[in-house]
């Protein structure tokens, strides 16, 4: 099993519960604006947490088994990133979502002021 990562706003999660499907892409942007839905392996999350959602108060991590999305699951490289990232085509299927945890952006640490 490959699990792969998506970041959401606890709302936009419990719409997506009450619709039957998952339509956001990232903060702020849905899956019709986008194109597709942004996700992340493990190794990403903490990135894109810390790019996108550093000041989202209410969030949820949804782990997502890649063998039970519906739509095409595509890795694509994004400019600056080493490795590519897993785009979901098309409404998340709840049914591929296994678990949800409750989710904070790390807290970045304070800038080294010792130096200079």
């Amino acid at each position: 099993m490959t699990l792969i990562y998506h970041i959401a706003e606890t709302a936009d999660w419990e719409q997506a519960q009450r619709d039957g499907q998952y339509t956001m892409s990232t903060r702020g942007r849905t899956l019709a604006e986008e194109g597709f839905i942004h996700a992340s392996t493990a190794a990403q999350v903490p990135l894109v947490a810390a790019a996108y959602y550093r000041d989202a108060p209410d969030l949820v991590l949804l782990v997502i088994d890649t063998e039970r999305v519906g739509p095409e699951l595509r890795y694509e490289q994004v400019p600056g990133q080493p490795d590519p990232y897993p785009h979901i085509y098309g409404p998340l299927n709840l049914s591929a979502v296994i678990e949800t945890r409750p989710f904070q952006v790390p807290a970045s640490p304070p800038p080294d002021h010792d130096h200079g």
